[in-house]
């Protein structure tokens, strides 16, 4: 599940994409290189967030600046599939 590009429901950051950096049974650590750094990610209940098809590399996600991008790519692509 790490890489995995996820939708937040509930919280502060409500209505972000984020990429989880760890897991256990029932958190997820979510990072989006803006807010929420690659060195202090958010703990997340996995009940307040939602999966997405897609997922990054280790690559894409070593740095914050590359997080950043990576994101903003993703959500491009995706108000791009949705417009009809």
């Amino acid at each position: 599940m790490v890489g995995k590009i996820v939708f937040s429901n509930a919280g502060r950051d409500k209505g972000k994409y984020l990429v989880v950096i760890n897991c256990t049974e029932d958190y997820v650590w979510v990072a989006d290189g803006k807010e929420r750094k690659l060195e202090t990610p958010k703990r997340k209940n996995i009940k307040h967030i939602s999966l997405t098809a897609d997922s990054l590399n280790p690559d894409q996600f070593k740095t914050n600046k590359s997080l950043k991008k990576a994101i903003a790519v993703y959500k491009a692509t995706v108000k791009f599939k949705e417009e009809p």
